[in-house]
C-alpha cells in the first residue's frame, strides 16, 4: 500500500471511529446524575387569602413564607413525585430542616412542584436568611439549589 492510501486509510478510520463514538450512549455519569432544582418564593395565606401565592422575598414576623421547588431528571426531563427535598433555613445563629412535600393532587395535576411553609417567627432578627434546598431521589441522584447571591433577591426579613 503506497504512503497516499494509508493516509486516505487512517484518516477513514480516525472519521469511522468518531462516528461510532458519537453514537454511543452516554455514561450516566455523563448523562447527569444530579438533579435540576429551580423554585420560588410566595406569600403561603391560604387559597382565597389577598396576596397568596403572590411572589416575594420579603417578609415580615408571623407571614407566611411559602417555598416552591421542583426537582428535574436530566435523563428523563421529568420528576418523581418520590423524590425527598429540604430546605435548609439559617436564621439567628441556627439552621432549620423543612422537609417540602409533593404538591400535585388529582384534583389540581398542574401543580408539579414541592412546597414547604414557614412563618416568620416573632423573634426573628431582621436581616437576610439564607436558604439552599437539596433532593435526593429514589435512584440515589441528588441536587442543591442555592438563590443568586444578590442581596436584593434574597429572603429578608423587615420591620
Amino acid at each position: 500500500m503506497n504512503k497516499p492510501s494509508r493516509v486516505l486509510a487512517l484518516s477513514a478510520l480516525v472519521v469511522l471511529i468518531a462516528i461510532l463514538a458519537a453514537a454511543l450512549p452516554l455514561p450516566s455519569h455523563a448523562q447527569g446524575e444530579r438533579l435540576i432544582l429551580s423554585g420560588d418564593l410566595a406569600y403561603f395565606f391560604g387559597p382565597g387569602k389577598p396576596l397568596n401565592c403572590t411572589l416575594n422575598n420579603r417578609y415580615k414576623r408571623g407571614d407566611p413564607v411559602g417555598f416552591r421547588m421542583t426537582a428535574i431528571n436530566p435523563a428523563t426531563g421529568k420528576r418523581d413525585r418520590a423524590t425527598q427535598l429540604v430546605v435548609h433555613l439559617t436564621y439567628a445563629g441556627k439552621t432549620i430542616d423543612l422537609p417540602m412535600r409533593d404538591r400535585q393532587t388529582e384534583q389540581q395535576p398542574e401543580r408539579d412542584f414541592f412546597v414547604a411553609k414557614w412563618i416568620v417567627p416573632a423573634d426573628a432578627p431582621p436581616g437576610i436568611v439564607r436558604y439552599t434546598v437539596t433532593a435526593k431521589d429514589p435512584h440515589g441522584r441528588t441536587g442543591e439549589w442555592k438563590p443568586f447571591d444578590v442581596e436584593a433577591s434574597q429572603l429578608t426579613i423587615v420591620e
